[in-house]
């Protein structure tokens, strides 16, 4: 298995185009591009040609060095693993918290006519008339802040009785199954440790929980 410091060297020469045809390295540039003295530089290209990764046509001030298909091989399983970690598809994300009690508010929302419509559309179901509230664990919130990055749902406000209700973003998640919904009010500072979710059966009374329980909610794309 190659050696981790000798694959960094193997992308350095690559990202100098050694993949398409011969490229000049001296010890003393290579060594630059990776933060290590000449005569390690020199002896991490021994240890690839030993290993077949690489070409090497020697000159009076440095070398010419082409990845050999091998070489090449190693570059495209370390790509595939990083396709794997990066690719949307299949992503999955898990936050812990504790339930807490709201403040209420939750319920007089989600009865709204104009926010039920929009919430089936986005999530297939009507929400329950109230959110269950979640404290992340300090673990979890940097979770929480990559979630900023996915693709949330936009939730419109609207106007009714005189009084002009906000817009808020929904992102579909599970709890114990369940299809459910975080639910972010447009309002700017919302706390980042506090999950409200939103779902279409009292999730309070339907998992049996209570105060200060631990719930898990996932996400996957």
């Amino acid at each position: 298995m190659i050696m981790p410091e000798d694959l960094q060297c193997l992308k350095v020469i690559a990202l100098l185009g050694g993949c398409r045809g011969p490229v000049f390295v001296s010890s003393q540039s290579l060594g630059s591009s990776l933060g290590i003295s000449p005569q390690t530089a020199s002896r991490r290209l021994q240890s690839l040609e030993r290993q077949m990764l690489l070409v090497r046509s020697m000159r009076p001030d440095g070398q010419d060095i082409t990845l050999s298909k091998e070489g090449e091989d190693e570059l495209r399983r370390e790509y595939s693993d990083y396709c794997r970690i990066f690719d949307r598809e299949g992503v999955h994300y898990i936050l812990r918290g504790n339930l807490i009690t709201g403040l209420g508010e939750g319920a007089y929302y989600m009865s709204l006519e104009p926010y039920k419509k929009q919430f089936l559309g986005i999530l297939g179901f009507e929400p329950y008339p109230g959110t269950l509230n979640i404290r992340l664990n300090p673990s979890s919130i940097p979770i929480r802040k990559k979630l900023d990055m996915l693709d949330w749902i936009q939730v419109k406000g609207f106007t009714a009785d005189q009084r002009t209700f906000g817009e808020a973003r929904c992102l579909p998640c599970r709890i114990a199954g369940q299809p459910c919904g975080i639910v972010i009010p447009g309002r700017s500072h919302y706390p980042e440790d506090i999950l409200e979710i939103v779902s279409p059966v009292g999730l309070r009374n339907e998992l049996g929980l209570k105060d200060m329980d631990e719930v898990k909610v996932e996400v996957a794309l």
